[in-house]
């Protein structure tokens, strides 16, 4: 999509296909060094922030990101990398919405995870989406695309102060599938970062998703995971087969081509 990414880890699991055993976050200050590295080192036209791990992992994030206000922050939050739902942790919900969220140009979540950033303390009462989606925006971000899965769709709705700014459906694959979040917000970052408006971007992205989706593959026993590069592989399928033309041995010494 035009853009390199450049990685830095804020933790790692232990896992495969199919189930995650553990999740480790990296020290904060590792984390924040290592992003500085490459800051200082290379021009960076968007940041995406997906599993933060831990709370002081986020903190360390927020002070980055705070040093570059003019540069688009995509965050895309996972509370669901292992089967204990450990992410989920009211701590972590609480910094990502106080600490990333003001700083935010577009949050990528279903409506789960948006009730939880609404709503950070586990023992509270649950707000209604709506209410939920309009505090969120309240705090600072420009742009919220809530994502639902249905039956049969994937019903995605991009949000602003002023109000709904489009929806898009799109059939929903049969196979169980991780990533799909993840990497709908890597996509719109590469948007965002190539200066495609907002809205354009939430729709070109789910385009790419959806492209995605329909080329999944199963890479173990587990799970199915989106096809990142089926663009390349369509390509190869297009190319007609070569022709091979009968021809007489070439003469000693004759180069080939």
């Amino acid at each position: 999509m035009g853009c390199h990414g450049l990685t830095v880890l804020t933790g790692y699991a232990v896992r495969d296909s199919a189930t995650c055993d553990e999740v480790t976050g990296l020290d904060p200050e590792t984390v924040s060094t290592q992003a500085r590295m490459l800051l200082e080192d290379m021009p960076v036209a968007a940041f995406k922030i997906g599993a933060a791990t831990r709370a002081e992992v986020v903190a360390a994030i927020a002070e980055v990101v705070a040093d570059y206000d003019d540069v688009p922050l995509i965050v895309a939050p996972d509370f669901t990398l292992d089967d204990e739902h450990a992410l989920a942790a009211d701590e972590l919900r609480e910094s990502i919405a106080d600490l990333l969220v003001p700083q935010t140009t577009m949050l990528v979540a279903d409506h789960a995870t948006l009730l939880q950033l609404a709503q950070p303390d586990g023992d509270a009462e649950a707000p209604t989406l709506d209410a939920a989606i309009s505090h969120l925006l309240s705090q600072g971000c420009e742009y919220i695309l809530a994502t639902e899965t249905g039956t049969h769709r994937h019903v995605n709705t991009l949000y602003s102060e002023e109000g709904q700014i489009r929806q898009d459906t799109w059939d929903r694959s049969e196979h169980r599938m991780m990533g799909i979040t993840d990497t709908l917000g890597s996509a719109i970052a590469a948007l965002l970062a190539n200066g495609q408006e907002p809205a354009e971007a939430a729709r070109e992205a789910q385009e790419y998703v959806f492209q995605a989706t329909r080329a999944a593959f199963r890479p173990g026993m587990g799970i199915y995971m989106p096809d990142r590069f089926f663009w390349a592989r369509s390509n190869d399928d297009e190319e007609t087969a070569p022709v091979v033309v009968d021809a007489p041995p070439a003469a000693p010494g004759e180069a080939r081509h």
